[in-house]
């Protein structure tokens, strides 16, 4: 079997599988919390006076080819130690590092969990864990639908994209990837402490999500062949705040026939978003388990369609791959 395949399928499938078998045990050291804390440290550190926005700027532009610099030269240095297994090893852990979709999944099925055997003060405690938004007033039916939102955006973010991006560029490009959505989820806010601060940040993000947000959606479509979902996305998709969290989840509100959005409150301040479908109906315990499956669906296929496509790269003498950039 070519090398050059096998440098991007073996570790693909190993971080693949390794995320299915153990998602993101909170014992386990990982990398996102490193990251997490080095831009807390420059936030703290940068975020104040004057020039905000290129200060900003700066740290998210350190930061991410950072991250790509290092991911990268330790795999070259890993390849030209002549024995691959190294490589093999540091690729694998960190895929399964940049994937989390079982930990979505369970987060997800655990509100549904708590709710139901619990109670709603119980479950809206729990969906505060996952959700930015406030929960201390909402009902049942509102904690279903804010962990199916939840669950298709992040879908995008915490799975199609990373591997959107680990197709395109091997691990470097999917780390970088992660480094990116971090600074978003930590500083791309619009509130007045990091309006400025954390602007390019959010737009950048928003670049990085453009496409991955839109192969979700469509993904959603092909593993349940919803009509309805494919003309919410063509409806609905664009009216959402975000230029790209509307088309996963107009996806999954066709799909399930279920109305989202509408105002939400956010760090005391009431967010109106635009409804996305029409039947604002009851949401079954149940009904967790069919988004359970589309979204092991949509990654399963993700992985297909990365390996056939590097395989048929690999094939074309013409083409060049991440691992020829890698030298070897």
């Amino acid at each position: 079997m070519d090398q050059q395949f096998l440098l991007i399928a073996v570790p693909l499938l190993a971080g693949y599988i390794l995320d299915l078998l153990l998602g993101d045990p909170r014992w386990l050291p990982h990398p996102i919390r490193l990251f997490g804390n080095t831009i807390d440290r420059g936030t703290k550190a940068l975020n104040s006076g004057q020039h905000r926005f290129v200060k900003g700027m700066l740290m998210t532009v350190v930061l991410c080819s950072t991250t790509w610099l290092f991911f990268y030269t330790v795999q070259y240095y890993l390849l030209q130690t002549g024995t691959p297994v190294w490589y093999y090893l540091f690729s694998s852990i960190f895929v399964f590092y940049g994937l989390a979709n079982r930990s979505l999944l369970q987060e997800g099925r655990e509100v549904f969990d708590t709710l139901a055997h619990q109670g709603l003060e119980a479950g809206r405690k729990r969906l505060s864990w996952i959700v930015g938004r406030e929960t201390t007033h909402l009902n049942e039916n509102q904690i279903r639908t804010a962990v199916f939102e939840t669950l298709s955006e992040n879908l995008s973010d915490g799975v199609i994209a990373p591997l959107f991006y680990y197709a395109i560029g091997g691990v470097p490009a999917m780390m970088t990837y992660k480094m990116i959505n971090t600074l978003d989820s930590m500083i791309g806010y619009k509130k007045e402490q990091y309006f400025w601060f954390g602007k390019f940040a959010a737009r950048l993000d928003d670049v990085a999500n453009y496409v991955p947000a839109r192969i979700t959606a469509f993904l959603m479509i092909v593993v349940t062949f919803s009509k309805r979902g494919w003309m919410y996305i063509l409806r609905y998709g664009h009216q959402h705040a975000s230029p790209n969290s509307g088309y996963p989840e107009a996806a999954l509100a066709g799909i399930m026939d279920l109305r989202f959005g509408g105002p939400n409150t956010y760090h005391g301040q009431v967010v109106v978003k635009p409804y996305i479908g029409t039947r604002a109906r009851p949401i079954g315990h149940e009904e967790i388990g069919k988004v359970v499956w589309v979204n092991h669906g949509v990654t399963l296929v993700s992985v297909i369609v990365i390996l056939v496509v590097n395989a048929i790269v690999v094939i074309s003498p013409k083409t060049t791959t991440f691992a020829t950039v890698l030298g070897f």
